[in-house]
């Protein structure tokens, strides 16, 4: 796999009703991602710092920009289809963190949003934004070059 296919690639689908199904999922969830959960925090908050400090991780600081970044910007870039996988990746690495460390000792209806959106964001790390995204055109121009 190439760094072109890994930024911008994605899987061919014919089927256009499957890639209004992405288009739509990938607008939704990009965009209640970002402005829902990821806007209040960026930047992070200090009680947003100490959270994430109480999880175990090594320089808090950095950990809460990473988790409020991939949220905000991440929603951002997933909506419209822009660097779809590696975005989808880092909402996949955040929200698995939300789910099983931050929700983990909670009931599962606590932790089921974040697992709800790591699967999402599993679907465009492996299949890509489909037809009706940037990086579909920024995969047409490289390939008639």
């Amino acid at each position: 796999m190439n760094v072109k296919n890994v930024l911008i690639g994605g899987e061919i689908i014919d089927s256009h009703l499957t890639n209004i199904g992405l288009l739509l999922l990938r607008l939704f969830t990009g965009l209640a991602l970002a402005f829902a959960h990821g806007m209040g925090k960026v930047p992070p908050s200090e009680g947003f710092v100490e959270g994430v400090a109480k999880l175990g991780f090594p320089m808090p600081g950095f950990f809460a920009w990473a988790a409020g970044t991939s949220e905000l910007f991440g929603g951002i870039l997933l909506a419209a289809g822009l660097f779809t996988r590696p975005s989808a990746f880092f909402i996949l690495m955040t929200m698995l963190v939300a789910g099983f460390l931050r929700h983990g000792d909670d009931p599962f209806r606590t932790m089921e949003k974040a697992l709800l959106f790591a699967c999402v964001a599993l679907l465009f790390v492996l299949a890509g934004a489909g037809k009706y995204g940037v990086d579909a055109i920024l995969r047409k121009r490289a390939s008639s070059k």
